[in-house]
This record gives structure tokens, C-alpha cells and sequence, in this order.
């Protein structure tokens, strides 16, 4: 077991690490988010480097646990209660309901960003990681998996994002 979590954690650390310099200039990149003007929340790197540790996860529809497989409401549910002790439940959209909104340039680390991936409002949700990044379990390829909201695929169907912490 500790062979796999030592990894992890360290490209959690890596990843982090990353995420915390200083916000990019508009002129030097494209598609990057401007840093959240909220103070980055303790729960939210939690849930990030907790998150980080399930990468490569088998996805099963209505998967709850790592052991059987995960979906995407399934991994943030199970991620969000052990790493940060928030209980979340429900699909994406139910989870959605529940969480603050915020607006997309104010995301930070654990919060949540959802996307309409089936022709239904809030049909897809995944965990902030920073730097556009989120980790996700999406059914195409059937792992949980790091994409960014600037990738063609999800830019064009990111709807929301909403926090459970401050």
C-alpha cells in the first residue's frame, strides 16, 4: 500500500505546489482562470490531495466506492466525506442544488465545477484542482482522470461551479 500512496502523494505535493505561485498574466497564457480572489480553503486541499490518490480508478455508473468502481457523483460524494467530513449525495445536478454558486473565476482547490455532458443540465461534475484542472470519472475511457476546463470537449459544456467551504 504504500508504495502507490507515496506517488500520490507526491504529485498531490507537486500539483499543489503548482497551483499556489502566483496568478499567470492574461498576455502570457491562454485558457488559464485568474487566481480566486477567497483565500484557498484547508478542506479544499484535503479533498485535492485525497483526490489525487483514486487517479486511475476504474468508473462504474452509480459507483460509490473505489473498490467497485466510481462515477463522477459517487467519487466527489465519497472524496468529499472522507477527506473534508462534508456529506454530499445525490447526482451531479442534486449536488449542484446543494453547493454555493460561484462564479467560475473565483474557483479554488476541492471546489466543484460542473458541465452538461448528455444533453442534461448538470449531468457531470468534477473537483477543482487549479490551474483549470479538474479530477474527474468520466465513463469515456473508464478512469478517474485529471482534464482541463479549457480542453474543447469541456469548455463547451462547463455550466456551473459551486463551493462547500468557506
Amino acid at each position: 500500500m504504500r508504495v502507490t500512496i507515496l506517488p500520490a502523494m507526491i504529485v498531490s505535493a507537486l500539483l499543489l505546489t503548482a497551483c499556489s505561485g502566483p496568478a499567470p498574466r492574461p498576455e502570457a497564457s491562454t485558457g488559464t482562470i485568474p487566481q480566486a480572489s477567497r483565500p484557498v480553503s484547508e478542506k479544499g486541499y484535503e479533498v485535492v490531495m485525497y483526490a489525487m490518490g483514486l487517479l486511475d480508478t476504474g468508473y462504474r455508473f452509480g459507483g460509490k466506492n473505489p473498490e467497485a468502481g466510481l462515477d463522477c457523483s459517487g467519487m466527489v460524494s465519497y472524496i468529499y466525506g472522507r477527506a473534508a467530513g462534508v456529506k454530499v449525495a445525490g447526482s451531479a445536478a442534486d449536488i449542484a442544488r446543494n453547493g454555493r454558486p460561484i462564479a467560475r473565476d473565483e474557483l479554488r482547490p476541492g471546489d466543484l465545477v460542473f458541465f452538461n455532458t448528455l444533453n442534461r443540465s448538470l449531468s457531470h461534475v468534477g473537483i477543482y484542482i487549479g490551474d483549470t484542472r479538474f479530477i474527474h470519472a468520466p465513463s469515456t475511457n473508464g478512469r478517474v482522470r485529471i482534464d482541463r476546463l479549457s480542453d474543447g470537449y469541456y469548455a463547451q459544456r462547463f455550466e456551473a461551479a459551486r463551493t462547500f467551504f468557506d
